[in-house]
């Protein structure tokens, strides 16, 4: 432990698992006092409880305007204060033609990645204001910013989670709140399968290895962990950051610098679809 989050409050959405839960881990190795917000019960009490009094659980469905507002009144209540909203949570979505396209389809996907994250600012913003600081880190990904084989539904929402994390920093910087976000790419986690509550442990721990070979294959020649993006987020919400604002870091080992025609991506998305299942 290196106290770089010390004192600070935070919320990190979607923590009971992958990035989430890793970063939770993080900050409280750091000294934050940190509420882990998401639908599973489970699993996020029992990372609450393994890590003690400085992390607490709150059962929140990001996507419900009531759950996120009691979110935010849940921790000012609590610790008084909140310095740091990592808006984490997330769902995938496979590959859709257009005529495969569904409003239902849209609805989920784009209020789960990107309505949260409007969500969470507008219950945030009020008191980061009169603070006069706070950090807020919104969740992109490399599908946001290239056509990287994503599904189209998924790759918009997180091409406006980029751009409006831009605007957000526009807007509330005269008030010493910063906006960033943190894009990943060849990041081993359960949303390439449908999450980690869709398998057995056994199933998970196979398809996370397949996955790890697969993008061992990066200009870095390793796969992404839960703890690179962790530690993304830790610069980004300490003090370290305090010049950085309206900023989307690419973790990604390199993969958005690299041009490569469609079919290879559709093709390379494919392979790893296989790969994973075994």
């Amino acid at each position: 432990m290196t106290g770089r989050l010390t004192d600070k409050v935070a919320i990190i959405t979607g923590g009971n698992s992958g990035m989430g839960a890793g970063t939770v881990e993080l900050f409280v190795s750091e000294g934050a006092r940190v509420v882990i917000a998401a639908r599973g019960e489970e699993a996020g009490q029992a990372l609450a409880d393994r890590l003690g009094e400085n992390a607490i659980f709150k059962r929140t469905d990001v996507s419900v305007e009531a759950d996120v507002k009691a979110l935010i009144d849940t921790t000012v209540e609590k610790w008084g204060r909140l310095d740091v909203l990592f808006n984490n949570a997330g769902i995938g979505q496979p590959d859709l033609s257009p005529e495969e396209f569904t409003v239902e389809d849209f609805n989920q996907v784009l209020m789960t990645n990107l309505g949260s994250c409007f969500l969470g600012l507008k219950y945030v913003t009020p008191i980061m204001k009169k603070q006069g600081r706070g950090s807020i880190i919104n969740n992109g990904s490399t599908a946001g910013v290239t056509a990287d084989g994503s599904g189209p539904l998924y790759s918009a929402s997180k091409a406006g989670v980029i751009h409006m994390t831009k605007v957000w920093a526009t807007q509330l910087a005269e008030f010493g709140v910063r906006v960033n976000c943190i894009s990943p790419g060849a990041i081993v986690t359960p949303i390439f399968w449908g999450g980690h509550q869709t398998q057995s442990a056994e199933e998970n721990e196979h398809r996370a290895q397949r996955l790890t070979e697969f993008f061992e294959k990066t200009l870095l020649n390793r796969a992404g962990t839960v703890k690179d993006i962790a530690y993304a987020a830790l610069y980004l919400a300490s003090d370290e950051s305090r010049h950085t604002t309206g900023h989307n870091l690419m973790v990604d080992a390199g993969l958005t610098v690299r041009m490569a025609p469609q079919s290879e991506l559709l093709e390379s998305s494919i392979t790893r679809k296989k790969e994973i299942s075994g």
